[in-house]
């Protein structure tokens, strides 16, 4: 007997970051222009390189806000789980291109180093300023959300990244100023690279990882197994599956052996709400079955 013990109804944003992501796109869209504008002017690869990360990061963040709206999407016969998954698509696709935008960053970074160009310190300091004025207050709509959501932790780490770039673009500009030397202005991206890579290498680990079905971070699939198998009347389970729907919920797939008989909805429901209770796992599908002698088709999968 297959029973669905409980089906959790949690969302993957939590109310009102449809307006973060609003205002997270309007100003740093703003701070593209002004800062692509600015670097022209004053010969400054950081200050173009900056606009152009925070170009990545407004299409990151639509990505994230499409996702958002997806995930709340009613299931389809098609689409049985919803769109709950877009999420993690999200996740991962903002932590690819970032990884992607940096490594151009560093590129054109190197080739200053043979073409040096002397840049306007004075405006690279004012325009980054602002730039980590705009990051910081964007990555602040975030802050609440970026534990318990992948996605959200994404865009934060986002315009974290980007706050973490325009305080370098500003120490370059300071040096520049006092010493005049061209090569301080390649050298400063590329120390921000490498700030940015070690940053969000865990960001693209997970999100591989959820990609790929893995069991989320923060769930102990062993602790789980014997905690089921440990349930009264259960003598052995089986074909044990945990899966991430989204970079906020989790599923389970379980068959449990009772050889006393059916335990009754009501023992299947205590299970899925001790799950999700303790594990976060929202939503639990156990599957009941009564001779343990029988052999099970799903069994060479046990847990």
């Amino acid at each position: 007997m297959n029973a669905r013990a409980h089906d959790g109804h949690d969302r993957d944003v939590p109310p009102g970051y449809g307006a973060a992501f609003a205002i997270g796109i309007a100003l740093n869209f703003a701070f593209v222009i002004v800062g692509a504008a600015a670097g022209v002017v004053g010969h400054s690869m950081a200050l173009i390189a900056d606009a152009g990360h925070n170009l990545g990061d407004v299409l990151g963040l639509a990505v994230s806000w499409t996702a958002a709206t997806m995930s709340r999407w009613a299931p389809t016969h098609r689409f049985t789980y919803g769109f709950r998954s877009s999420s993690i698509m999200a996740a991962l696709f903002n932590s690819v291109f970032l990884f992607v935008a940096t490594g151009a960053i560093a590129l054109e970074a190197v080739h200053r180093f043979f073409a040096p160009v002397p840049a306007a310190g004075a405006l690279m300091m004012a325009v980054a300023a602002l730039g980590i004025i705009v990051n910081t207050a964007t990555a602040l709509l975030f802050l609440r959300g970026r534990k318990s959501d992948l996605n959200i932790r994404g865009a934060f780490a986002h315009m974290a990244g980007d706050a973490a770039v325009s305080a370098g673009v500003v120490m370059a500009g300071g040096l520049i100023l006092l010493t005049h030397r061209a090569w301080i202005d390649p050298a400063a991206s590329l120390l921000v690279c490498a700030t940015i890579v070690a940053g969000t290498w865990t960001l693209l680990r997970e999100a591989v990882s959820l990609t790929l079905h893995g069991v989320p971070a923060g769930i102990d699939a062993a602790k789980v197994s014997g905690w089921l198998a440990a349930c009264p009347g259960v003598c052995a389970i089986h074909d044990l599956h945990i899966w991430p729907m989204s970079t906020t919920e989790t599923a389970l797939t379980v068959h449990l052996v009772y050889p006393d008989g059916h335990p009754g909805d009501a023992a299947l429901h205590a299970i899925a709400d001790a799950l999700h209770r303790d594990f976060a796992i929202a939503h639990a599908t156990l599957q009941v079955e009564i001779d343990a002698s029988a052999d099970c088709a799903l069994a060479d999968h046990a847990a």
